[in-house]
């Protein structure tokens, strides 16, 4: 993959106990704070000169004189909890230029950010030759487009705390005189599992770029969750979707994507699951170069795809897969791990569901393993390879989006519905099966249904079986009548689900809502089991 730097999060140089201790005194846990180094195929930028004579004092230097350092301003900061969100947070930010020595500082107070923590590099170069620039080039005319995303992954944090942050490099330090409002942000680690209170997260998928998506993003920093779930289809930077070379693609429009977001994703942790448009055939054989480029998720599969991962919130054991391994409509990297996501989802939903400290188990993907919209359509390449297995496990909730409309079903069990679930009403996932919502509505096009929308407050009471539209493995599309298609919404919206554990003898429960740009509410279901 000679577009991009190789990089391998398990071979991460690390900082030692030495570094910790002296980065952090009481904000860590006993043992060793520990951050990414810049990875050795990384480039380097030229070192930049100081701008004053040693023994000189520190005085801003006019702007004629400034280091090139401080002028490359970072932007686009999103964060990512690790495996352990008790312990574990990746800040991740862009520069518009090779620097040196880029770092994040950490601290409990605004004012008081600790010592530096090396970040990696993550080099992505992208020939214009196989692009489609939305805006105009220059008169002279660059060959390729190069983005610098940079990581910084901490560990070894206390739980339940808030910590301040602040990233840098050399010639640009916000903890110094050249730092401006704005430029330092925070983040909360979880709760200790087992400890934890009431929590809410919040998903969609299929955001982009522009007004809609600038409004659910708002919507999310309105609701301050834990940390909020993305289920693909992020910048629409390829537009195509196809997986293909000949796709329309401007790399660039990730740069405005995390521009778009940086005042919510900078706060709270954003968690990615991969769609069919995050498929980028110019970065290596599976197109993903890209998005481990630009993305850290926990690395606890078999792969670095960064979409297939498992981690735990408190009670909630969470399991993001890679949709287009089972994606029959856009084949493109259809059976590209030859079994073994489906191999791993077997076990990782064995051992969720055996720890007694999960009450509930969330997967959440891009395309949609049941949905009666038809402009993408429901994938039958789940409903056979994972659908069984979220049977087997008792999954209590799959979210996806691809589709760009809201959609929740009856909890559905072997294809079919066990049980009618309006609006306002309780499911038992032990006894009714699992609840598959749709939440595709994150600011791209809207799409269409077969039948009319029913939501709250415009409930419809026609129950007739609505179409469903799949394409089998040779892309040939069937149509099947299905009656578990509960609460349709055509508009812009999110899902927020508001977590309370079991308490003073009462269980544990997941109230799951869908929430319009302006806070309307359009469903609500709450999921309990036993």
């Amino acid at each position: 993959m000679s577009e991009t730097s190789r990089h391998s999060r398990r071979s991460l140089l690390r900082v030692g106990a030495a570094g910790g201790a002296a980065f952090a005194g009481g904000l860590l846990l006993p043992g060793a704070a520990r951050a990414t180094a810049p990875h050795p195929t990384a480039p380097t930028a030229p070192t930049v000169p100081p701008t004053t004579a040693p023994g000189t004092p520190t005085l801003p230097a006019p702007r004629s004189e400034r280091t090139a350092g401080s002028a490359l301003r970072p932007f686009g900061r999103h964060l990512a909890y690790g495996a352990d969100p008790s312990r574990q947070v990746v800040v991740s930010w862009q520069v518009p230029a090779a620097v040196t020595a880029p770092f994040v500082r950490l601290g409990l107070q605004p004012g008081d950010l600790g010592a530096p923590l090396p970040a990696e590099v993550r080099t992505l170069v992208s020939q214009l030759s196989w692009q489609h620039p939305v805006e105009d080039q220059p008169l002279i005319k660059p060959t390729t487009v190069t983005q610098y995303y940079l990581h910084a992954q901490v560990d070894q944090l206390i739980p339940d705390t808030t910590y301040y942050y602040a990233v840098g490099h050399q010639g640009h330090d916000p903890a110094g005189a050249g730092g401006r409002p704005g430029d330092v942000a925070s983040f909360r680690t979880a709760p200790a599992p087992g400890r934890g209170a009431a929590f809410t997260f919040t998903a969609f998928g299929d955001q982009g770029i522009g007004y809609n998506a600038t409004a659910t993003g708002n919507l999310i920093a309105g609701l301050d969750p834990a940390f909020h779930l993305h289920m693909g289809d992020l910048s629409y930077a390829n537009s195509g979707g196809s997986g293909k070379t000949d796709d329309a693609y401007d790399a660039r429009l990730w740069d405005s994507f995390f521009v778009q977001n940086d005042h919510v994703a900078a706060r709270t942790p954003w968690m990615v699951a991969i769609g069919n448009h995050e498929m980028e055939p110019w970065y290596g054989g599976d197109g993903y170069g890209g998005v481990r480029a630009r993305f850290t998720m926990p690395d606890n599969a078999w792969s670095q795809s960064t979409g297939i991962y498992s981690w735990r919130y408190q009670n909630v054991g969470l399991i993001s897969l890679d949709g287009n391994d089972v994606c029959f409509n856009t084949p493109a990297n259809l059976d590209h791990t030859k079994g073994k996501q489906k191999k791993w989802l077997d076990a990782r939903l064995a051992a969720l569901r055996a720890d007694p400290g999960i009450d509930f188990i969330v997967v959440y993907l891009h395309q949609c393993t049941y949905s009666t919209c038809h402009d993408n359509g429901a994938e039958l390449g789940a409903q056979q390879d994972w659908a069984p297995l979220f049977d087997k496990h008792q999954v209590d909730l799959v979210l996806s989006g691809h589709n760009h409309v809201y959609e929740r079903t009856d909890p559905i069990r072997a294809g079919k519905a066990t049980r009618k679930v309006a609006s306002g009403d309780t499911v038992n996932p032990v006894k009714d099966g699992t609840t598959y919502v749709v939440a595709g509505g994150g600011g791209g096009g809207l799409y269409k249904f077969p039948a009319s929308d029913t939501y709250l407050g415009h409930e419809t009471r026609n129950d007739s079986p609505v179409p469903m539209v799949v394409s089998d493995r040779s892309g040939h599309e069937q149509t099947v009548k299905v009656g578990w298609s509960r609460v349709r919404y055509t508009g812009y919206c999110l899902v927020a689900v508001d977590v309370t554990p079991a308490a003073g003898g009462a269980p544990a429960r997941m109230e799951v809502r869908s929430v319009t740009e302006d806070g309307t509410a359009v469903d609500r279901v709450t999921v309990q089991r036993g």
